[in-house]
């Protein structure tokens, strides 16, 4: 399964968007198990960061202001370049801000890792970003839409999301580290749990597509909402490079390079989705172009698996 992950993810999102559209009745129970899905595939992973490397990446300056670079600087300049070029409804506006301003907590720290990329300096970056876009995202949408939407942002989605998605998994991981380090049995039961990180992954892509591919079909008007697809498509290009040139601007080693790409395409919909179902019903096409983004997003980020590392090859 390592050696054919990528044809195992393209299987899964193929999978869940046939489950979508075959059985939508089963979109919502499937929604609520997205969480406890990524929790475990993020638990996963968290067994492969050592409690000493993260100290460690604590301290990496250099790493952390690449990170608030890119998605506070970069990301906000590309969404302002294309803003005026996406559709004249303020729904669709009003989602696609929410979610390409926000950026990911979460699988973006499996996604670089399987790239190659600096997954421990990622996870000691999450309590920085998560705190920078709850404070930033409503200056951004002041900025972009007006006063009177500004305040759509609250703290609960962000704060539940850190949580359940970063704190319970990470701290499991320790116990199951310190567990490995004096048991022979928890070594084994360690070495065995990091055999699921391909099927896991899976998991968390067909859970995602079929619960929010039904949602598509609830929107009356779908032109709009199709017409942000090439927008999400052309994000994804423009940030591959954009990180790239941050990386290079910073001189990080390909490791950081590849997870600063990754956190500045990687988005954070999966918490924001709740504050775009949250909307008036007016702004209820918000909620649909936040659902788009992801199905775009976990697309492009099997091929940033394969792609990045050749934009960012390992010296030596």
């Amino acid at each position: 399964m390592e050696r054919h992950q990528v044809a195992v993810y393209v299987g899964a999102l193929a999978a869940g968007a046939l489950a979508g559209r075959t059985a939508p009745g089963a979109g919502p129970g499937l929604e609520y198990a997205i969480n406890p899905v990524l929790a475990a595939l993020l638990y996963v992973t968290f067994l492969h960061v050592p409690a000493a490397d993260l100290v460690r990446s604590v301290r990496a300056g250099r790493f952390l202001a690449a990170t608030l670079v890119v998605n506070f600087v970069v990301v906000p300049l590309v969404v302002a370049a294309m803003f005026g070029l996406l559709p004249d409804d303020r729904a669709v506006r009003l989602g696609v801000l929410l979610v390409l301003l926000a950026p990911c907590i979460d699988y973006v720290i499996v996604f670089s890792g399987l790239a190659g990329g600096s997954s421990e300096r990622l996870l000691a970056a999450t309590p920085l970003l998560l705190l920078a876009q709850m404070v930033l995202l409503p200056v951004y949408l002041f900025l972009f839409m007006g006063p009177d939407l500004a305040d759509v942002v609250e703290a609960g989605p962000f704060v539940e999301a850190f949580g359940v998605l970063i704190v319970i998994p990470l701290t499991l991981a320790w116990l199951t580290q310190a567990w490995a380090a004096r048991r022979p049995a928890g070594q084994r039961a360690a070495d065995a749990m990091g055999t699921a990180m391909v099927p896991l992954m899976a998991a968390v892509l067909f859970t995602v597509v079929a619960s929010q591919v039904p949602k598509l079909g609830d929107a009356g008007d779908l032109g709009d909402v199709g017409r942000v697809v090439p927008f999400y498509v052309a994000f994804l290009v423009v940030m591959a490079f954009a990180g790239l040139g941050v990386a290079r601007l910073f001189r990080l080693a390909a490791r950081d390079g590849r997870a600063i790409v990754f956190t500045g395409a990687t988005r954070n919909s999966l918490v924001v989705l709740p504050l775009a179902l949250a909307l008036p019903d007016a702004l209820a096409v918000a909620a649909v172009v936040v659902v788009t983004q992801t199905l775009v997003e976990v697309i492009g980020m099997v091929v940033y698996v394969r792609a990045v590392p050749r934009l960012l090859p390992l010296r030596g």
